[in-house]
């Protein structure tokens, strides 16, 4: 048994769909998804967030690595990360909406504390 979820996906595009929903989470600060994706999203957004507060050059190359637009690396180290210096962890939250129309899923706020 793993310790993620595989959400239906193969290896790849699961990876990518993750990177797409932390990049836009760092982008927008709050996003609409699936429980399960945001559960799993969250896990890679923090490690994120925990990379950006150490704010040195290893740390910028290695978010550079996994988040895919630059400019929301750029607004994750002088932006969001200096507002979490005080906090260990905890970084994002998950609101549930309620089953979505259409095939019953639970849809949830994923947003930065």
């Amino acid at each position: 048994m793993p310790g993620y979820r595989k959400l239906g996906r193969p290896t790849a595009h699961r990876k990518a769909m993750l990177r797409n929903i932390v990049t836009d989470l760092f982008r927008e600060g709050r996003i609409t998804t699936t429980d399960c994706r945001a559960k799993e999203a969250r896990r890679e957004a923090e490690k994120m967030i925990t990379l950006a507060k150490r704010g040195d050059l290893h740390a910028k190359r290695q978010v550079l690595a996994y988040v895919y637009d630059e400019d929301v690396v750029k607004k994750l180290f002088d932006e969001i990360a200096p507002k979490y210096a005080e906090r260990n962890g905890g970084y994002t939250r998950i609101l549930k909406l309620g089953p979505r129309q259409g095939d019953n899923a639970e849809v949830v706020f994923l947003e930065l504390v």
